[in-house]
């Protein structure tokens, strides 16, 4: 039931309309994202990009295993399947970045580009961006789709992901 509470926040807190994935690219050279995951000093990590090779080493594989979902990573995760052209994505990203690195050595916050890494959004059916895959530890992973306020991201990472 707890679960169902959640995924049911989320999804009616949704705070912006989801954009339509769309096939042609329009790129904003003034939107940067930050993957601070080659720093091995003591800063505090930011959101992580991933491609399908890195998810399939990091978070699951897929492939190998197609009728189960087996999480591979040592925390629980978010994962953010965006685009640089659509504008509720470019308004979560500076949360996700404030909440990597509010949460940091807890959860990682994982970034996939809609644009370029097309085959890995078709393989989770993202049709909507951005779509947030909200992964816990040995439990099945649960969708949200929409720009979402920072609120319910932390409620959400703390009763879905953390069990807090």
């Amino acid at each position: 039931m707890n679960k169902f509470f959640i995924a049911s926040t989320l999804l009616f807190a949704i705070a912006f309309t989801a954009c339509a994935n769309k096939s042609t690219k329009e790129t904003d050279s003034n939107e940067q994202i930050t993957n601070n995951s080659k720093s091995n000093d003591n800063k505090q990590m930011g959101t992580i990009k991933l491609t399908k090779a890195d998810f399939l080493q990091k978070v699951a594989n897929y492939e190998a295993n197609p009728n189960e979902w087996k999480y591979l990573g040592d925390k629980p995760c978010i994962i953010d399947f965006y685009a640089d052209w659509c504008g509720p994505c470019k308004a979560v990203a500076p949360i996700l970045e404030e909440l990597a690195k509010e949460y940091d050595g807890e959860i990682y916050i994982y970034k996939v580009d809609t644009e370029k890494e097309q085959e890995l959004a078709a393989a989770f059916g993202i049709r909507s961006i951005p779509s947030l895959l909200f992964c816990p530890i040995d439990e099945q992973p649960q969708m949200a789709m929409g720009a979402l306020p920072k609120e319910t991201f932390k409620k959400a990472i703390n009763e879905v992901l953390l069990k807090k």
